[in-house]
């Protein structure tokens, strides 16, 4: 299946189940991998979630808890690589070009090395599904040894996510029922 078609056919099934079931998780209890992960990392960034996508922000709030610096993404447009910069809950966020909510443009620039993502669709190797702009991948790409993970609701999985030579492989991906792991990623 293409991904344009994948995209439109998840984000529909993501939305009906959000709207049934979003608010029974929180993921607010990171499983025992991810805990270690983020007591590893300096930097924990996360994501504003837009419409029915899994939110991070509770996962953020522990990792202040832990002593943690946290992040999101800002993007100025779609050419231009995404940064990311500092945010802790609290901080004034605004609408960025996709009417994603992101931090102000001068807010201090941060390198984190784990970086939770949202996703469309992912499937068991970890392989991601994102929206096509290509932000996450060319993110990733820049920074090799930060560890990736998807948060996603179950129903987001699919068989085979399609594989472009650019896409990057999660390490781990986190969903309402599973804790999934890369196995061909060290951890």
């Amino acid at each position: 299946m293409p991904k344009i078609l994948m995209r439109q056919k998840l984000r529909q099934r993501r939305d009906e189940f959000a709207t049934m079931r979003a608010s029974l998780h929180d993921f607010s209890a990171p499983p025992d991998p991810l805990r270690n992960w983020i007591t590893q990392s300096h930097c924990v960034s996360g994501y504003v979630p837009f419409g029915s996508e899994a939110s991070p922000l509770a996962l953020l709030a522990y990792a202040r808890r832990q002593g943690r610096e946290t992040a999101l993404p800002h993007v100025t447009h779609r050419d231009a690589p995404m940064r990311f910069l500092r945010w802790q809950m609290g901080d004034t966020l605004y609408p960025g070009p996709f009417g994603v909510m992101q931090p102000a443009d001068d807010a201090p620039e941060a390198t984190p090395d784990l970086i939770v993502t949202p996703l469309l669709g992912f499937d068991r190797r970890c392989r991601r599904l994102g929206y096509g702009a290509g932000f996450y991948d060319r993110a990733f790409a820049q920074l090799p040894t930060a560890r990736r993970v998807g948060l996603a609701w179950s129903v987001q999985e699919v068989d085979v996510v399609p594989a472009d030579s650019w896409d990057v492989a999660l390490h781990a991906i986190w969903t309402e029922c599973d804790w999934i792991v890369n196995e061909e990623m060290p951890q």
